[in-house]
């Protein structure tokens, strides 16, 4: 997350880049930095999207609404960026071809476990059998997506637990 910030400030701070995408990294920017909000109080975290439809659901509702919107992440910017125009990448739109996402609410465990299905090996594994930074970066966007729909910080804890998986495998929790 850390290298989009800075290669969005960079973008835009850039004497070349032109007003129509320089506003575009800007809102870009905006979206990330405004992920999550902090309550100074007693240092409560609320996602981005706890407020949208999260605060009252269950555990269900909210593995709903990332259904929704990793089903909406596949078909965002599905146009090519036009000559001039920088490439907007996205790990969840970009993943390999057949790649399929289960969102799975474990109320008897308070989490929500994202697996993703259908992996090619040779896209996300490298030759040592290691996971490939394309995988990497999908499961920590899809981590991002549930973690905007919950809570943290001392006074109140984890709404629910996360967990990102791919096979027998997590690779975020």
């Amino acid at each position: 997350m850390l290298s989009r910030i800075a290669r969005l400030r960079a973008l835009i701070d850039h004497p070349a880049t032109g007003a129509e995408e320089r506003a575009a990294a800007q809102r870009m920017l905006d979206r990330i930095l405004a992920k999550s909000v902090r309550v100074a109080a007693d240092e409560r975290i609320y996602g981005a999207r706890y407020n949208r439809a999260a605060r009252h659901a269950d555990l269900s509702e909210v593995a709903d609404l990332i259904r929704a919107d990793i089903a909406f992440a596949r078909v965002v910017f599905t146009e090519p960026a036009r000559p001039g125009e920088p490439a907007v990448t996205d790990p969840i739109r970009d993943a390999a071809a057949g790649i399929g996402y289960v969102v799975a609410a474990l109320p008897g465990e308070s989490s929500i476990v994202i697996t993703i299905e259908d992996v090619p090996q040779d896209w996300g594994w490298d030759s040592a059998g290691l996971v490939s930074p394309a995988l990497q970066a999908l499961a920590e966007e899809l981590a991002d997506i549930m973690n905007s729909y919950n809570h943290d910080g001392p006074a109140i804890g984890k709404r629910f637990f996360g967990r990102v998986r791919v096979r027998d495998v997590s690779l975020v929790w």
